[in-house]
């Protein structure tokens, strides 16, 4: 019997511990003219796995493209940006580096034939595990930086473990900063990734001083404004975060990735706003681009209305240990027909329980964000009856 046809009209769902809830499905949020005109919005996009391919653990990266490129037109299609392979969840955890090539290549063409904005990471991933120095490190970035300036992205220069290990203060990185920048050929937006999301990155810019660290970030922007469109920041603290974008440079942006204090951060207050580059937003991109318009209008009440269910989503889809958080986003996709199986590059699909995905299911549920209750519990009950919870 095929999935579709089992569905029987029940929105029903056993989840672990033994509670029954009914889905209610989607809020319908509607799909906008263009984006959002008073902010710029990115969503941090997941590859879709073949799930016929060895995608385990130590096995090279084999994509779904036709799912993958139409997760991307999904996110399009509700005015928001493609941040491409800024997935930090699985690049370096599954997503290797000709796979990645490759996935920006596609992204953007597809980007071009629907005119939709994207940016895309650079880093250094194709170098192997170990020390490098940092001639190494500025070399691979560069080769990266090349490859999605060639395919028509933005570039992100994302975060290096390689740079992190190698470089012994301030002064190395903005030394492999500064040739970086100059050797971009237009703006870039620069990242500084805490190590909630990957360990490896702890005391980057030179120090475990975030006080010390922001200042060195600073002193980089004010070096080289003009080359800079804006910083993605993920530090998980939104009083920091605030107190950055307040040392900016004029006309460069804070693009947050706080994604668990993003409305007020968006939202902003008299003296500035922050822009947006949101792995949660792969999963909540209707209600984003709804909030989004309420924003252009002026509507501060709808705005926050919309956002305040999805935080406590995006709280529990990023709960430490955070960088498993792709695994919650995937399952989400997986709910809401956006692929066809729950199956991840690296084998990440087990980075999260049966309990932590039950919670899930209950929050995307809440938060209006499955748009076909029946679909969404079939395929949730299929998964728990064989997590070991009866159905």
């Amino acid at each position: 019997m095929s999935e579709r046809t089992s569905r029987l009209g029940s929105a029903e769902v056993t989840l672990p511990g033994g509670r029954r809830i009914r889905l209610s499905g989607g809020s319908g949020h509607p799909r906008p003219d263009g984006p959002p005109r008073t902010r710029v919005a990115y969503a941090a996009a997941h590859v879709v796995a073949d799930p016929a391919a060895d995608n385990t653990p130590g096995a090279p990266a084999v994509l779904d493209w036709d799912r993958t490129l139409a997760f991307r037109r999904h996110l399009w299609s509700y005015g928001l940006g493609v941040a491409e392979a800024m997935d930090t969840a699985q690049r370096g955890m599954g997503l290797d580096y000709p796979a990645t090539r490759e996935l920006i290549r596609r992204s953007a063409a597809e980007a071009r034939s629907v005119g939709g904005r994207i940016v895309a990471g650079a880093t250094t991933d194709q170098l192997p595990p170990g020390p490098a120095t940092l001639a190494e490190v500025t070399a691979a970035y560069r080769a990266q930086l090349d490859d999605v300036q060639a395919a028509g992205a933005v570039p992100v220069l994302m975060c290096s473990r390689h740079l992190a290990a190698a470089a012994r203060g301030p002064e190395d990185y903005l030394r492999v900063y500064d040739e970086l920048l100059h050797a971009a050929d237009g703006p870039v937006v620069l990242h500084w990734l805490g190590p909630m999301f990957d360990p490896a990155l702890s005391g980057y810019w030179g120090t475990a001083d975030l006080d010390l660290a922001a200042d060195t970030v600073v002193e980089l922007l004010k070096a080289h404004a003009s080359r800079v469109d804006g910083i993605k920041v993920s530090l998980l603290d939104a009083g920091r975060e605030v107190a950055l974008r307040r040392r900016l440079p004029a006309g460069v942006r804070l693009y947050t990735g706080d994604d668990f204090h993003y409305p007020e951060l968006i939202r902003g207050d008299d003296v500035g706003h922050s822009d947006a580059l949101l792995g949660v937003f792969a999963a909540i991109a209707p209600a984003a681009s709804a909030a989004f318009a309420a924003l252009d209008r002026g509507d501060l009440t709808r705005y926050d209305e919309i956002f305040a269910p999805t935080v406590p989503l995006a709280r529990h889809l990023f709960a430490a240990p955070t960088w498993y958080y792709k695994t919650g986003i995937v399952f989400l996709a997986w709910l809401a027909g956006h692929q066809e199986h729950f199956t991840m590059v690296g084998g990440l699909q087990s980075g999260r329980s049966p309990e932590h995905l039950g919670t899930l299911l209950s929050l995307a549920d809440a938060a209006g964000l499955l748009p076909d209750a029946e679909l969404a519990a079939v395929r949730a009950r299929a998964f728990f009856t064989v997590a070991g919870v009866p159905q």
